[in-house]
This record gives C-alpha cells, structure tokens and sequence, in this order.
C-alpha cells in the first residue's frame, strides 16, 4: 500500500504545479493511522477534572412526558423567563427558573395518510415516520416559526404565543428542515429570515445551504461536490459585520460541517472540518448564478497537535463568543477524529479576525487534471477578476455603480461557481488545541465570559458528552483548568443540546433524547474549606470571609467585595489563618485494645493526596495501618496506637504546593469489659438501652461494623471542620474478619475433596479411566469383574489355563486365542475344554460382531 501511494504521488508530481501541496496531503494521509493507533496518548494539553461530583450531589431540576421523547430543540427566551422545547410531535413551554414546571403544551401528530406513505417507502411507523421538531425561531414578539420532519415529508408552521396554538398555515419545509430525525441540520433566524444547512431530497443525497422567507425569494448553493460533499451540518449563526464597518461590509452567515475533501480525494473518503460563509445581502447573480449564492466560500478548519502532526479532522459542535467588537468574538469548537481508535476529544479557539483574513485574502483553489484519471485541487496563480469573487457588497463597489449582487460581472460569478474553495486553512490561537481529552468524546459546547475579582474577564467553557457528563473549564492565557465534571442525565446518554443564557448565567440547559436538565453554572456551596474554594480557581466562586464559605459571585451582587477572597492562579495562601487547634478539641475516638478501626477523610479534589500525621509527625503506611480512599485503617489497637491523628489535604499547583487539615481525631483505649459495651450501637455510635439491645437487628452492608474486635464506644468531641462521625471497621478491612466465613469456606473446600475423590473412584470402578487405574484396581479387588451376560458364549472360548501351550508347528499359541482361527485346512482347530459340551461350543459365539473387551479387561499386564 504505502509503495502504490508513493508511486501515484511520484507520477502526479511530473504533472503539477504545486508538489509541495501533495507532499502535505501524503504526510497527513500517513500520520493519521499511525497517530490513531495511539490515540490514547495523543500529546497536549490534556487536564483532568478537579473535582468529579456525583449526580445526588448536584441540584437538578428535570422534566420529561411519558410517551414523549427527543427533546433536542431548545430555545431561550430571556425577555419572557420561558425556555421552548420541541420534542417528538409536541413542543412545550417550560419555566425558565424551574424547568420541571410545564406551562403549555401543543401537540403536533402526522396524519395517517402520510405515515403510511413513509412506511411504503421502507421507513419505521413506530420511530422514523413521526414529526420531529427541528426548528424553533423567533419570528416576532408573539410567534414562533417551527418545523418538523412530519413522516419525512417536512412541514412547517408559525406557533402563536397567545393561546399557545398552531395558526395551521402550513408549507412546504423543504430545504428548511431534514428528512430524517437522525440526521445533521442547522438553522437560524436572521432578521426574518431563515438560513438552514440541510439535504433537499428523501434520501439525505442533495445537500443544500439556503436562505427561506426572503422577499427576493429562496436562495441556495449549487447541486456540486465542489460546493457541497456529503457535509455533516453542526451550527450555524449571523455574525454583524456590519455595525460600525468603515466599508460597509455585510453582516455575514456562517456555517460550520464536516464534509468528504475533495483535494485529497485520493486518499479515499478523508473528512475535513470547514467553515463556510455567505453575506446577508446577497441576491444571487442576473444570468449566472441565478437563485444561487454569489458570495459562498468554504475554508478549511485545522485543529492540530503540534508534537505529532495528528490533526482532529471531525467537528461535533461550535459556539461563537460574540463581542461588541466583530472582530474580538471567538469561535470555539470541539473536534474529534474520524478513525474509532482515537479515543481523543480537543477544542480549539478561532479569531473571527484571523475567519475574516482567509476570506477577505486568502488563495482560490482550482480542479486540475492529472492523467485525465486523478482531478485534484491546486492553488489558483493567476489574476482575480474583479470585484473580489465571493465577496460582500461594498462601498467601494457601490461607487462603481455595483449596489447588489445582481450587478455583479458574469467573470466574477463564473470564478466564484468553480472556486469555492479557498485554500488557507483557518488556523486555532496559538497553532494548537486549547483542551485535549482522553478516552472522553465531547459532543456539545457553550462558553461564557465572566468577570473575575482581579477585573479580567475569563471564558468558562461547558463542554457535554456523549455519555451525559458534563466538564466546565476555564481559559487562562497559557493554559485551561478543568474545574469540575458532573453527570447531568440519569441514563450514559448523549447531551443532545447545550444552551446557556446571555449574560451572568446561572443556570444552563441541555436536551437529550429523554427529557430536559436544568443545572447549575456553579457549585461553590460544595467546597467547605477556603482552600479548596480557591484551588477550585472557579471565577464564578469566592470565598466569604463574613459568612466563612465559599459562595457564588452572581448570587450574592450586593455584598462588600472586600469580604470576598479569590485567586485564579490558584494560591491558597490567601486564605485567612487561623489559630491551629489543640489535640483536645478533635473527635475523640475510643476503641477496644486489638480492634481494627477506620478513620475517615474523604478529599475533595482529584488533585489533592492525603497526608496523615500522629502526635505531629507524619505518617507511612506499614503493616500496622494503612492508607485508603477513604481514610485511615488501623488493624490492631494498642497503647502505641494512642495518640492525634491528623488528615491534610495536599495538592500542588505549578511548582507551589499547599497543604490544609482537614480532619483532626483523638484515639484512646476503653479498658471497660466488653460486658459493658453490650448496649452500644456500635453502626450509629451511640448508646442503646436494654430495650433496644435485646432487639437490635444485625447492621446493614452500609453500616460500620467492627472487625474481629467487640463493639467500640464512640464520644464526641466538638470536630475541627465539620467532620463526620468515625465509622470503625469499615470495607477496607473486611479481609480480617471472625472466623465464621473462613469455617464456611474450610467447610466448602473438605466437601469438594470428597466429591472430586469420590467420582474418580466411581470411574476407576467403572472402568472409565485408562490403564494405569485399571490395574490399581485389580491389584485392589483381587479379583475379576464379571463380564456381561451377553459376552458368555465368548468367554466359554477362551483358553482355560494362562501357561504357555505349544502349537504342533511348536509355535507359542496366544493366551488369548479363542478358538475360533482358521486351520490350515480352512476348518476350525480342535480344541479340548473340561466343562464343553456338545452344545457349548466356543464358536457357536458370534466373536466377530462381539466386542469381547470384557474377557480380560481385568488381568493385570
């Protein structure tokens, strides 16, 4: 293969004008299998998650219908406190605060007409031939334009918000929406107008970028792979250009997809990431290009890993930073590979600057023949017409007498329908990803720019994935710190729709294939130390040296700042210090000499170790404890083990390193008889009286129980830091318990050596093993078996005697001889048995349709 490639690239270099372009595509074709079949240590900036919460640990708030699935069309609408869901044949309208609350509902089902003709067309009843809402727009204060897949006939239809009704104005949705609920689409609303990424025909075939609702008409791209090659649609979205342009430059759509490349063509189908443009103001040519895009180009969009070459050739989902100035908004897409192997995600950052350079100056592409097999795509050297080809209306143009599109030289429309493509790829900030993440695919994104205490803002990145997890990180200059992860949906689903409010969000919403979650920006309430409120590095948390927490900046708008403590760089030593406590204000913890107990301390922080100290001193592992996930296990108590213990949390950031305690104990001994301790609840750590004792029900799996040691009596003293009770014996030493499951497994392992001895003596008896049994067996019976019944008229001719006989030819005749050999003559030997008689002759016995394996099975060799 690699000989064949290197060939065709040597024969197409003699017929091309730009070989250094091949040799690119031949070295991009060749590191991505080899990086793929090392996706998992795909180098950069790979972060884990500082905190990982659980879903019981996060207030959610859910709503779903019975019956009722797909909610993957969200739409906010801030200035009215709703969020509009659609769903499959229903769209709802839900309490922006509380989405669990259900305001309206309509219900919009596929008559039985059309879903019988989708079924005739081999599509499901049950699934594919129902109407998916794919289109929820704004179209005026009081409407809403919606669309649907409508048994892959789709339709569309205006939504009035007065009495939450379909006006039943329904066209042709063509164009607007997708066929198949499966399949990729994008949509938005642009001053009225509807721009949609979709494929035009039933069989997903005819992909087509368009503008609907104009009043010039509908607007589309040419039926070409050129323009289009089996794109995969993700988002699209209106960035103004317009306002405050010294040229009068257009506002500008822009689209973002995956398509087929078609330079590279002979590399086989390699996807390629792109973002394409089309300017607001367009009205298609006068005799070229009519109802066709005159400003359409495509770019091609690189996130590389700079260390290896491997590039992430698949975008799953964009979010445009936008800003008061154009020119300072961000693109922000999350990437995957094209090969299953690479179990990578990455995101990378774009400047709307550096988008408006490609397709302002960047090079044209054209076709070039290669041996009339091979059409490949090189960079156009020659003159450009003018005005630009796929450029915006201007007013430069507009003084020489072009005010539209429809002015535009047929030169300039012919360029721009066989140039489409430009070849400068848009590159990321800083030449490469800002996140990279392992064994993790990132689906779907939304970024908010927040303002820290220090006056910088910093972008906070929500990234969802495929499994219903969600991670937020934050966007510092040389790096991204991934904050936190949680688990929004109940089921490993993936997050179909990410959305989050304009400004100071509080809360974010994401739609999947079983209902809609409402979530918290923010959990600063969960870190219950100042340390690790600040080494969260959360720009959305500080900590309240009045209150002594860590709260949420958006909740809390009216409060001093100058009570709020926070540090992005992540330097807990901003914390205020306090007065170390003594060892007799910690948790005092007595327990039975030669018990086994644990001490609790569960860390917040996957960045952070334990670090545990006694009487001050730090402590190791051996064999007398030991470290946990969860705690400190000490298998044997004894005066040694007396003493402070203490749990510190140590986590590093940069070349700095902080330490915190975060649980303090005081362990003596009871030297009570265990009499006395027969009234101790020994799960909950407190005292019971006779009552209770008499009828206390064995601890659950959840409850603690001491191991191989009496139940130990627990007194608490006020904690250091709201320290939960000590749970002696836990799990982690469950190995060193009584000895009633090692009789059971004593018990267990006997029974087995009995049966296993017993069944090979079965079979010895039986005859079933082979020979080496067979004559252990006789050497122990003594004796012959008795052959079958059926086998006698073959025993009666064996020889009688074991000795050795001569045979008139003075040849030793063999013992087992039955008689029944030919003579010489042809007529059978003469034989003399004691016990024959006339009709007990030894060939009477058929021996040749007769086994006779019994006759001697049991004479020893």
């Amino acid at each position: 293969m690699p000989c064949c490639v290197f060939g065709l690239v040597q024969r197409t270099l003699l017929h091309t004008q730009d070989a250094m372009m091949l040799w690119v595509a031949l070295l991009l074709f060749l590191s991505l299998p080899v990086s793929s079949t090392f996706g998992a240590s795909v180098p950069g900036p790979t972060r884990t998650p500082r905190t990982s919460w659980k879903r019981k640990d996060i207030s959610l708030l859910e709503f779903s219908e019975p019956g009722t699935f797909n909610y993957s069309t969200l739409l906010l609408q801030e200035d009215k406190g709703m969020l509009y869901v659609g769903a499959r044949e229903a769209i709802f309208e839900l309490d922006l605060r509380n989405v669990s609350v259900m305001n309206r509902k309509v219900v919009w089902n596929v008559p039985d007409k059309e879903m019988n003709v989708c079924a005739i067309k081999g599509k499901s009843k049950e699934t594919d031939c129902l109407n998916y809402i794919r289109v929820l727009e704004v179209q005026s204060d009081d409407r809403l334009y919606v669309c649907g897949t409508h048994a892959f006939q789709p339709m569309c239809d205006v939504l009035f918000l007065g009495n939450f009704t379909l006006e039943g104005t329904q066209e042709d949705g063509k164009g607007k929406c997708s066929f198949d609920p499966a399949q990729s689409f994008t949509t938005v609303m642009v001053d009225g107008n509807l721009y949609s990424g979709t494929a035009y025909n039933f069989l997903g075939s005819e992909p087509i970028i368009s503008r609907n609702r104009h009043p010039h008409g509908t607007l589309r791209t040419e039926y070409s792979t050129s323009w289009l090659n089996e794109p995969s649609f993700v988002f699209s979205d209106v960035v103004r250009e317009n306002q405050g342009s010294a040229t009068g430059d257009n506002d500008k759509i822009y689209f973002f997809f995956t398509e087929v490349s078609v330079e590279y063509d002979f590399l086989g189908k390699l996807l390629i990431p792109r973002i394409a443009r089309v300017c607001k103001g367009d009205l298609g040519g006068q005799r070229t290009l009519q109802k066709k895009w005159t400003s359409f180009l495509k770019a091609k969009l690189v996130c590389p890993v700079p260390e290896t070459g491997f590039i992430f050739n698949t975008v799953r989902d964009v979010f445009i930073l936008k800003r008061d100035d154009w020119r300072e908004s961000v693109i922000y897409g999350v990437f995957t590979s094209q090969w299953d192997n690479v179990e990578s995600s990455a995101v990378c950052a774009y400047s709307m600057s550096a988008v408006q350079d490609v397709f302002s100056k960047g090079k044209y592409m054209q076709k070039s023949t290669v041996e009339q097999s091979h059409t490949k795509w090189v960079r156009y050297n020659s003159i450009l017409p003018t005005p630009r080809p796929g450029a915006c209306v201007s007013i430069s143009d507009r003084q020489q007498g072009i005010n539209s599109s429809l002015d535009l030289p047929d030169k300039t429309l012919q360029f721009v329908r066989d140039h489409p493509l430009l070849e400068d790829p848009v590159e990321p900030i800083g030449n490469s990803p800002k996140l990279i993440a392992k064994d993790v695919h990132y689906v779907q994104i939304a970024v908010e720019r927040v303002l820290a205490l220090d006056g910088q803002q910093y972008d906070v990145m929500f990234i969802g994935t495929d499994k219903g997890i969600l991670r937020k990180s934050v966007v510092f200059e040389d790096e991204v710190h991934v904050i936190e992860e949680m688990p929004l949906l109940s089921k490993s689903e993936t997050i179909k729709t990410l959305v989050l409010p304009s400004n100071g969000a509080r809360f974010l919403y994401v739609g999947s294939d079983s209902g809609v979650v409402q979530a918290p920006t923010a959990l600063c309430e969960k870190y219950s130390t100042c340390e690790d409120c600040l080494l969260a590095r959360d720009p959305y948390c500080a900590w309240d040296t009045g209150k002594d927490s860590c709260v949420s900046l958006l909740q809390e708008p009216n409060r001093p700042r100058q009570n709020f403590v926070q540090s992005l760089q992540g330097d807990a030593d901003q914390c205020p210090k306090g007065n170390s406590p003594s060892c007799e204000a910690y948790e005092l913890v007595q327990v039975q000499p030669g018990s086994a107990f644990k001490l609790p301390c569960q860390l917040a922080s996957n960045m952070a170790k334990a670090l545990w100290k006694f009487n001050g001193k730090t402590l190791n592992s051996s064999q007398l404890h030991q470290y946990s996930a969860a705690g400190l296990v000490i298998y044997s108590a004894g005066p040694d083990s007396q003493g402070c213990y203490e749990c510190w949390a140590r986590e590093e950031v940069g070349d700095r390193s902080f330490s915190w305690l975060l649980h303090g104990f005081q362990i003596g001994l009871d030297l009570r008889p265990q009499s006395t301790m027969a009234g101790v609840d020994r799960g909950r750590g407190r005292a019971m009286n006779p009552k209770e004792s008499s009828t206390a029900q064995p601890a659950g799996p959840n409850d603690s129980v001491l191991i191989w040691a009496p139940p130990i009596h627990l007194t608490v003293a006020p904690p250091v830091t709201n320290t939960p009770h000590v749970e002696p014996g836990e799990a982690s030493a469950k190995y060193l318990q009584s000895n009633g499951s090692s009789t059971v497994l004593l018990f267990f392992t006997l029974l087995f050596c009995f049966l296993f001895l017993a069944t090979v003596s079965y079979n010895c008896y039986m005859q079933y093993l082979p020979g080496p049994c067979l004559s252990m067996r006789a050497a122990l019976l003594g004796r012959k078996k008795s052959p079958p019944q059926d086998y006698q008229p073959c025993e009666t001719g064996l020889v009688a005697s074991v000795a050795e006989q001569k045979k008139p030819n003075g040849v030793s005749k063999d013992i087992r001889d039955t008689g029944c050999e030919k003579g010489p003559s042809g007529s059978p030997p003469s034989h003399t048995a004691r016990t024959s008689t006339p009709t007990e002759k030894p060939c009477d016995a058929d021996c040749e349709r007769q086994s006779i394996e019994y006759a001697d099975a049991d004479t020893p060799p």
